[in-house]
């Protein structure tokens, strides 16, 4: 079966031709990607894939969408495309619609992932567990939280909002950034902290404190820096985002009973060798009374640049065997 896999974000709309299989992943063809900020909306994105393409796309698409699809009206955080669930397919003139959290997705695409496209960042070492349930994490614009569910050879996706719990400060710098946060938006979820554009939160919170002036960056410069050798500020910065990521990924994995935790995106990439260090894994394991437990959950680093697609079309492709 040959469907098509859209990746929707709020910059970059992706997609791709991909082959269901049964008895292995699927695959994917050619990716086309086009700037949102280009089209009106899906319909016409769609009909430029399609020129693209030079034929009649399949007449299934999977789509996954940034946020939750179960509503009569889905909205885009970063550009003013909106999605009907119930006239899509007539739309996009196809056959079949089938929507998805990106996370969802993301989830999916974890449980199909080989080799050393799950590396290893911390926490014992061998394949991800057979049964039970993963976290699936990811800092971006915002955080993505999703759970995958191995259940008698059954892969079962679990979107949520977890990105949107209440941040815990667990030192007085962070009391400090969380009291300034709160002074801004009078509850702070844990993706203001451990997200792309928390970075310059952190980054002024510590100038404060130490009494320096800052000269104002966005954020792919602050990021920039962060990772390079020349800005000790912003490199502190980024250790204390990945410090309180790792506290957050610990506490998603007890309150969803993980014995496996996998952190996806292109932001967690850019900064491996930090997340496979003590500053995420102290911070990951320091749970009091499951310290023990935190230190047997095998983490790791998705690292497949189609997640989205390949999850996407995975998904559907679970859906089908059902």
């Amino acid at each position: 079966m040959r469907i098509v896999a859209v990746d929707l974000g709020g910059t970059h709309a992706r997609f791709a031709v991909a082959e269901l299989h049964d008895d292995r992943r699927p695959t994917l063809g050619q990716v086309h990607v086009h700037r949102t900020a280009d089209f009106s909306g899906l319909p016409a994105a769609w009909a430029a894939f399609a020129r693209d393409l030079g034929h009649e796309p399949p007449r299934i698409a999977s789509i996954a969408v940034a946020g939750p699809v179960d509503g009569e009206l889905i909205r885009f955080t970063n550009n003013d495309w909106t999605i009907r669930p119930a006239t899509v397919a007539q739309e996009l003139r196809v056959e079949k619609v089938a929507l998805y959290n990106d996370f969802a997705a993301m989830a999916a695409a974890v449980g199909v992932l080989e080799g050393d496209e799950l590396v290893p960042i911390g926490g014992p070492g061998g394949p991800l567990p057979m049964e039970g349930v993963t976290t699936v994490l990811g800092p971006g614009t915002g955080l993505g939280v999703a759970q995958l569910l191995r259940w008698h050879g059954r892969r079962i996706l679990l979107p949520t909002e977890g990105g949107h719990i209440d941040f815990a400060a667990l030192d007085g710098f962070e009391e400090t950034l969380l009291a300034r946060l709160r002074a801004r938006h009078r509850r702070v979820s844990v993706e203001r902290i451990v997200s792309g554009p928390a970075l310059a939160d952190i980054h002024a919170t510590l100038a404060m404190i130490d009494g320096r002036a800052i000269v104002p960056r966005d954020d792919a410069a602050l990021w920039q820096a962060a990772t390079g050798d020349g800005d000790p500020l912003a490199a502190q910065a980024l250790d204390r985002l990945v410090m309180a990521l790792g506290a957050v990924a610990g506490d998603l994995a007890l309150a969803q009973g993980a014995n496996a935790v996998v952190v996806t995106g292109g932001l967690a990439n850019r900064i491996e060798h930090r997340l496979a260090s003590p500053l995420f894994h102290d911070r990951f394991r320091a749970k009091g009374r499951f310290e023990a437990r935190m230190a047997r959950i095998p983490v790791r680093l998705a690292r497949n640049v189609q997640a989205g697609l390949l999850g996407v079309a995975a998904a559907y492709q679970e859906d089908e065997r059902r």
